[in-house]
């Protein structure tokens, strides 16, 4: 963020949008819930979610960090997205509406959702799959991927999903680090109209694994593909036989859920490990309360479920919550940039949630290309992934919502499961700023010695307290948990992520990015988000990433990369006038040493820049692993 983009402008939410929220008064309800935690969330699992038997114990602290919810609990995640809406008639109602990214259409009710989750399931108990077991699940954006993580949770078993972009390497190192015994994975899937080849990687996976013993196969894209006997079968063909008849598990609210391994983009990655009842409580409230959702709304999460983001609120919250979800296979622009407008208008979409990289890649075709749409259906937007910059948040607000939608700007991590700091539909809005936190969620920014920093000040983020769907553990390493997230300040109980971050005088906070995304030049330390978000607010550059490399004089200089929009010219006096844009937006010493114009920035496949490649190249040093790289 640029430095004067904290006191920029406030957008209100409209008179009609506070008074039909679910939450129309922030404050208060903030205000009730910080002043009794327990309270508040024994209340709202109490009235909204069904359980096989009550806890005894809302919150247990006695082993900080490794907290405990709902301890004493039964209960299970698939119970209330799926079993508890057979009895209603959201059974009857659209569960997922899926479009293939060549067009084809699937609407599944939430009734055939629950036999194909239930057949599923009983293929899972037939292949010798238990409790406790983990099941490795690797497959494209489509429909089979819900029913496979909802199958996995219904008997108990943890799923770890791997996303159908990662290497071989990548899969094969989260199927022995979990000591997975069980592959679900497709043929293949579609991306930008060419088969990716999800069995051939898997098979080349699973014959150097020590642990997995069995592969079932979705039939997706109808290639040839090699299948061994005994160890791969079609999914087709199990499911032909299973009964739909199904019980679902009665588990622990603290048994285990799934673990989800973060992106790795620097050391190894990360077993995230989450339960089934804080974490079904916490995820459907958030997505509730912050996009207000209604029985009538059609709900757009434009992520992919391989990531979190895909987890929490495209296959568990919104079944929960009973609420139809859009799933969409393919990219935003292919086959042409216009597909996500096109999806909008046809469906009636009437919440979107995607990532400011999509974002900002759609904005470089121009303004023109929305207006020929009708998204008058679209009453509220959202955005996550990392900070969203405020050129790319007035656009997204003015182009796609029409100056009327607010934008749901969330900030949180694999690690916390749902929503940490975000607006609710009743919230002023300052672009560029994920607000304040969740009810009940208390974010501060504070120096190395804990104490909180002053307004406009840069310092640690912090959260000072637990939250239902907060992480157990780093599967099978809690001192790596321990160290990673709780040692900076161990003595005070605060989770720390990891990023930098500034708070302004209303409170609201603006997150920096990660903070060994910090670039320090000649003694200043600067954001490479608030640099990058300087240059991006110039009308020529649709992305940019900035690193650092050493520097005989200020011992570290920046250099930038920028991907121009459509209709301007890479010439040296555009890199001239970035630069200058820079010194104007944040000062002299931001100013790039450098421009270079790309065509592409290396990003994680969940759309995060992979800053460490640039700088290795420019460096001529081994850019370490690409597994987690989109391209």
């Amino acid at each position: 963020m640029a430095a004067n983009e904290m006191s920029g402008d406030v957008y209100y939410p409209s008179e009609d949008i506070v008074n039909n929220a679910h939450i129309p008064d922030y404050d208060s309800v903030n205000d009730k819930a910080v002043a009794d935690l327990t309270g508040f969330w024994d209340e709202i699992a109490k009235e909204n979610f069904e359980w096989y038997a009550p806890w005894h114990t809302t919150l247990d602290d006695s082993n900080a960090p490794f907290y405990k919810w709902f301890v004493g609990a039964e209960t299970n995640i698939v119970h209330n997205a799926l079993d508890r809406h057979m009895h209603t008639a959201t059974r009857n109602k659209a569960a997922i509406i899926f479009e293939g990214e060549g067009g084809d259409e699937r609407i599944i009710t939430y009734h055939q959702l629950n036999r194909l989750v239930c057949k599923f399931s009983n293929v899972l108990r037939d292949q010798g799959v238990v409790k406790g077991d983990v099941v490795t699940i690797y497959m494209g954006n489509i429909p089979e991927t819900a029913v496979a993580m909802l199958a996995c949770a219904k008997i108990g078993a943890m799923h770890s999903v791997v996303f159908g972009g990662f290497s071989s390497e990548a899969l094969l190192g989260r199927i022995e680090d979990s000591k997975s015994k069980m592959l679900i994975t497709c043929d293949g899937a579609w991306r930008r109209g060419k088969i990716v080849d999800l069995k051939a990687m898997a098979t080349v996976a699973a014959e150097k694994s020590t642990s997995l013993e069995k592969m079932i196969v979705v039939q997706r894209t109808n290639h040839d593909v090699e299948m061994k006997d005994g160890r791969d079968f079609w999914y087709h063909d199990l499911m032909a036989d299973a009964s739909d008849k199904s019980e679902t598990a009665r588990l622990s609210s603290e048994d285990n859920l799934f673990i989800l391994y973060t992106s790795g983009t620097t050391g190894r990655p990360k077993a995230i490990l989450h339960t089934h009842g804080g974490y079904m409580v916490y995820t459907a409230t958030t997505l509730k309360w912050v996009f207000d959702l209604k029985d009538e709304d059609v709900w757009w999460c434009a992520a992919d479920p391989g990531w979190i983001t895909g987890h929490s609120y495209i296959v568990y919250s919104p079944l929960v919550n009973g609420a139809t979800s859009i799933m969409y296979e393919g990219t935003p622009d292919y086959p042409t940039p216009e597909r996500w407008w096109q999806l909008v208008q046809k469906y009636g979409i009437t919440i979107l949630y995607t990532s400011p990289t999509a974002i900002r890649g759609l904005m470089k075709y121009g303004s023109e290309l929305p207006k020929k749409y009708d998204l008058s259906s679209l009453r509220l937007l959202g955005s996550v992934g990392e900070p969203i910059n405020p050129a790319a948040w007035k656009w997204y607000y003015e182009h796609v919502g029409n100056s009327k939608a607010p934008i749901m700007d969330t900030w949180w991590q694999t690690e916390t499961g749902g929503f940490m700091m975000t607006p609710l539909p009743s919230v002023p809005l300052k672009p560029g700023s994920a607000t304040r936190g969740f009810p009940g969620i208390l974010p501060d920014v504070v120096d190395k010695d804990g104490n909180s920093v002053k307004p406009g000040e840069e310092g640690t983020l912090v959260i000072k307290g637990p939250w239902p769907s907060m992480l157990r553990t780093i599967y099978g390493d809690d001192e790596r948990y321990l160290k990673q997230y709780w040692s900076e300040f161990k003595e005070q109980g605060w989770y720390c992520p990891s990023d930098s971050a500034k708070k302004d005088e209303d409170g609201y906070i603006w997150v920096i990015g990660r903070q060994d995304d910090v670039i320090n030049v000649a003694g200043h330390r600067l954001g490479t988000a608030e640099i990058e978000s300087a240059l991006v607010s110039h009308p020529a550059v649709a992305e940019a990433a900035v690193v650092g490399l050493p520097d005989d004089v200020k011992g570290t200089i920046v250099k930038a990369f920028c991907i121009v929009n459509q209709g301007n010219e890479t010439t040296p006096e555009l890199g001239e006038a970035l630069r200058a844009h820079v010194g104007k937006e944040i000062g002299a010493i931001a100013k790039p040493a450098s421009v270079a114009f790309v065509d592409s920035l290396p990003k994680t496949r969940s759309g995060k820049i992979m800053r460490r490649v640039l700088k290795a190249q420019e460096l001529g040093e081994d850019v370490g692993d690409l597994s987690t790289l989109a391209d």
